[in-house]
């Protein structure tokens, strides 16, 4: 009989230990900070010159007016939460971060410059999109600075996402009204071809008459907003589920045809609920927060469905060729 095991017991180290322990390994930190303290200062106190539209010469102030604009044209609510996402992934890849060689690596200058570069020319023509530009990228090239090229490299990812913070505000006119008319010229021929619902497509407007109802698939009803956070969560499943390039670019590009399917079901519920109880039983599916979801639900299966397919792919590519033994020859 062997004795009992009285070997103490180790506890999981908690998050605070964990983060304490990543922090200490992080080398370079007393120029990383003073530098950093120092470019978001720079982006406080002089990073907006548009005071006719908002009256601050903070950048961050200009970025947390547009996100939460009640302009009906506004739709970038999303950059308020680009952050966390940002922060949760390079906490996720913590890991492999750390497992680079870091070191101080003087070429970070060079992206930081272009960022001041990009700041001046966003400052003086007052284009505060150029500047938020600017200002992700200097921390990149801080980052670079302080840590190294292999940082940079294993870092790009998340900080990618950064770009969802640029608010487009009416710039995606240019989008929105094509997926408008798209959406519009969807939604009828399904229900005339398939649902024998006689609805007429009229530009953006769907109606039935004589005087039963009548929609505008508006510039809030694009789908702009669903394409945004579909677009990030396919670049997401993208870049930490595969490794390859074009893997990557088809789950990215499916982006706009499954956002484009989404908001097709979502305007034909609402469609078919006007159908059986009329004009408000529509509005009501419209402005119904449960039933803006929908959009949601094919998009993120066909994401699923496709991303399962590139894994069974790409397993068979790199599966290696069976080997055959040559059978011996009988003389």
């Amino acid at each position: 009989m062997e004795p009992p095991n009285h070997a103490p017991v180790v506890p999981d180290a908690t998050s605070a230990d964990d983060f304490r322990s990543c922090w200490q390994r992080l080398p370079n930190k007393e120029l990383f900070l003073p530098l950093l303290i120092a470019w978001l200062a720079l982006f406080q106190f002089f990073g907006n010159s548009t005071f006719g539209y908002v009256d601050t010469p903070s950048l961050f102030h200009w970025m947390w007016n547009a996100y939460n604009s009640k302009s009906p044209a506004a739709d970038d609510g999303h950059g308020n939460l680009i952050p966390f996402v940002v922060l949760a992934i390079l906490w996720w890849k913590r890991r492999e971060l750390l497992a680079q060689p870091l070191a101080s690596w003087w070429p970070g200058l060079l992206l930081i410059a272009l960022a001041l570069v990009l700041h001046v020319v966003g400052y003086v023509t007052q284009q505060p999109r150029i500047s938020i530009v600017s200002l992700f990228t200097g921390l990149y090239g801080l980052t670079g600075l302080a840590w190294g090229p292999r940082w940079l490299r294993a870092s790009f990812f998340p900080i990618f996402l950064f770009g969802f913070m640029v608010p487009l505000g009416s710039l995606t006119e240019a989008v929105t009204f094509p997926l408008r008319l798209m959406v519009s010229k969807l939604v009828a021929a399904i229900c005339q071809h398939l649902l024998a619902i006689d609805v007429v497509c009229e530009g953006t407007r769907l109606f039935k008459m004589p005087a039963q109802y009548e929609y505008e698939v508006a510039a809030a009803c694009s789908g702009i907003r669903s394409l945004v956070a579909i677009s990030a969560v396919a670049i997401i499943y993208a870049f930490m589920a595969f490794k390859g390039p074009w893997q990557r670019l088809l789950l990215v590009a499916a982006a706009l045809p499954l956002s484009v399917i989404g908001n097709t079901f979502r305007m034909l519920s609402i469609v078919i609920a006007a159908e059986w109880s009329g004009q408000q039983a529509g509005v009501a599916v419209h402005e119904s927060w449960f039933w803006s979801l929908l959009p949601y639900i094919p998009a993120i299966f066909g994401l699923i469905f496709l991303g399962r397919w590139l894994e069974k792919k790409s397993a068979k590519m790199e599966a290696p060729a069976p080997i055959t033994q040559e059978q011996p020859v009988r003389v």
